[in-house]
């Protein structure tokens, strides 16, 4: 511990450093000729030296939060008034204990002719001592500073994985165990979680036996944070969605609520359409979101643009609606930015135009075939390194009776693949 006088281990390796001086100080005698006395080397050694240890640990218990310059000035002063006390106390039990064969009296002649050896080796000793002791003191107090910053910062990590992953069973429970589906139509959908946990969220709503209400959004914001308001999006949305709710309506009402809750750095883009099997169209509005694309069975494209702004920010925004008819064989596909933003090694984007070429080289698939394979390629360009969460929503118009058969391998197909080849040429 430091600034306590030494353990049992420490005080030990002081004797054997004690002895090291002595032999070293007998060397020095032996190199220049004359003939050390070995009981009183013994004496002066381990007597002045376990003393000038003792004070010096204690001296350290009071300079050690001092500055350096005062606990030197300090320590030096009681070297020089300790010093030679402790010199006279181990003469004086000297003499007494090895008689005057080893330690010549009287005292006073003794002292004056013998203090400069001793006291000048204690003097150095007690000062590299002090610097060692000051040394490993300040060494130690540093450690102990940095072990709890990495204390801290190792249970900030914690709290933060277990933000991460409260966000992460949240989002889990808001998307739908299982896409519900209309007649002619197939709707599938996925999610590929980043390491921070994003806002993103998808629904499939079941409005009757023929409709379905269509929604993916991106709430601003990663962590619980994000999941909860996604759960208050979620929430507001379903209380809404009907067959009788328009899509522009139903964006203006969730448009109206999250004003008066959001903090104003935060918003929501989202995308709610109302799919109807009877009619086959999907009614729609486009509320800041990434625009879906359309891609037509004879490989033309577009995008689902009609709307307005983001959610959460201005309270009186008219949202517009926009209606498309969907028929066989027609593809429609929406996603979050974590699809988009997925970077390359080269730093470069996935971008929209990667998810529209996927959607049309793969657009005679099914759509669960056009989701793995634009997941695969997504996967593949950015290494399975994804910043943020990033989310797939495909609906597939298929065939009615009566409809030219659009499977792969197909006369149809095939021309339909010639048909994109020649329109993405160059």
């Amino acid at each position: 511990m430091s600034g306590a006088l030494p353990s049992i281990t420490r005080w030990w390796f002081y004797q054997l450093f004690y002895a090291t001086l002595l032999l070293t100080a007998f060397g020095m005698l032996w190199a220049v000729g004359q003939e050390p006395d070995f009981a009183s080397g013994l004496l002066f050694a381990f007597g002045l030296g376990n003393l000038n240890t003792i004070t010096i640990d204690l001296l350290r218990l009071r300079l050690s939060r001092q500055k350096p310059a005062i606990a030197w000035a300090v320590f030096t002063g009681a070297e020089i008034v300790l010093i030679p006390l402790f010199f006279l106390m181990v003469v004086a039990i000297g003499i007494p204990l090895l008689g005057t064969q080893h330690m010549t009296g009287p005292v006073w002649h003794y002292v004056s002719t013998g203090w400069k050896i001793p006291l000048l080796m204690t003097f150095v000793f007690g000062a590299a001592y002090n610097f060692f002791r000051q040394t490993s003191e300040r060494l130690e107090r540093r450690n102990r500073e940095l072990e709890h910053a990495v204390k801290r910062e190792v249970a900030g990590r914690e709290l933060q994985e277990q933000d991460l992953e409260r966000a992460r069973e949240i989002q889990r429970a808001l998307l739908p165990k299982e896409i519900a589906q209309v007649p002619g139509f197939e709707v599938v959908a996925a999610w590929e979680p980043a390491r921070l946990v994003g806002g993103d969220y998808y629904d499939v709503i079941r409005l009757s036996e023929t409709q379905l209400g269509i929604c993916i959004a991106d709430v601003v914001g990663k962590g619980v944070s994000a999941a909860l308001l996604m759960a208050n999006v979620q929430a507001t949305v379903r209380a809404y969605a009907s067959e009788q709710a328009a899509p522009s309506w139903l964006c203006r009402r969730v448009n109206e609520i999250l004003c008066s809750n959001l903090a104003d750095d935060k918003f929501v883009t989202l995308f709610y359409g109302i799919l109807d099997a009877e009619a086959r169209t999907l009614r729609y509005t486009t509320a800041g979101h990434l625009p879906p694309l359309l891609v037509r069975r004879d490989g033309t494209h577009d995008t689902l643009r009609e709307g307005g702004a983001v959610l959460g920010v201005f309270r009186d925004w008219q949202y517009q609606e926009g209606i498309i008819r969907l028929n066989s064989g027609d593809r429609v596909c929406l996603f979050t930015d974590g699809i988009t933003e997925a970077t390359g090694a080269n730093g470069e984007e996935f971008g929209e135009t990667g998810v529209l070429q996927v959607a049309i080289r793969e657009s005679a698939f099914s759509a669960g075939e056009i989701r793995e394979r634009l997941l695969d390629d997504v996967r593949q360009f950015c290494d399975c390194q994804f910043h943020d969460d990033a989310t797939l929503l495909l609906i597939a118009a298929q065939g009615r009776t009566g409809d030219p058969d659009l499977s792969p391998g197909s006369k149809v197909s095939e021309d339909v693949a010639a048909s994109v080849l020649r329109g993405s040429g160059p």
